[in-house]
């Protein structure tokens, strides 16, 4: 990914999304429903569940926002079923609640796992370089070189997230079972050069990325 298309992204991310102010505090009390599947403090305990802490605030918000209008994949018939769990537990809540929901997670420290070393090799260099011979671009271009992510950009963090959930979401961009990563399609063309080897030794790389 050149420099240009890297910046024109960034502006869109920027400038495309309203931030609602967030209360972390005030959000520490609106968790109770999610913490069965992602944690008390969002480090969620089973890996097929993301975990959330330390994530984006924009990042979050967005999601939790497209959760609530049906827009993400399982809220759609026969577009996947990523969210599917979480279809209407979102519908009593207002703009301000997921706002001081997603600030809540944005405030706490996201724990790290490990990665196979067998793994280690290859998904470092998808991570770092990507894949020239396929035109794939290195994932530091939107999630930064220790997977942090983008806050300003809504990019979502990445180090340390399960393994298997990060494996299940490159698969279905890859097979077109996820749609909310905004109009540019940007994983969805990414994860199109993707194998399952590729997959694998990624979402590992990834999850023991500190």
């Amino acid at each position: 990914m050149n420099k240009v298309l890297v910046s024109l992204l960034l502006t869109l991310g920027i400038t495309g999304m309203a931030h609602a102010a967030g209360d972390a505090e005030a959000g520490q009390n609106k968790v109770a429903v999610c913490s069965a599947c992602h944690g008390m403090d969002g480090n969620s305990p089973a890996p097929n569940f993301p975990k959330l802490a330390g994530q984006g605030e924009r990042y979050l918000l967005k999601q939790l926002q497209d959760i609530k209008a049906g827009s993400t994949p399982g809220a759609q018939p026969g577009v996947g079923r990523t969210v599917l769990e979480m279809t209407g537990m979102l519908d009593p809540m207002s703009d301000q609640d997921l706002a001081d929901i997603a600030a809540f997670y944005a405030s706490q420290a996201a724990t790290t796992g490990f990665a196979d070393p067998e793994l280690v090799a290859h998904g470092e260099q998808l991570f770092r370089g990507g894949n020239l011979e396929l035109g794939m671009p290195a994932c530091i271009g939107c999630h930064a070189p220790d997977g942090a992510g983008n806050t300003l950009a809504a990019y979502p963090r990445l180090a340390g997230q399960h393994a298997a959930y990060t494996a299940k979401q490159l698969t279905d961009f890859r097979e077109g079972d996820r749609y909310n990563d905004g109009e540019a399609m940007i994983m969805r063309t990414i994860a199109a050069k993707l194998s399952n080897r590729d997959i694998e030794a990624l979402s590992s790389y990834i999850q023991g990325l500190h």
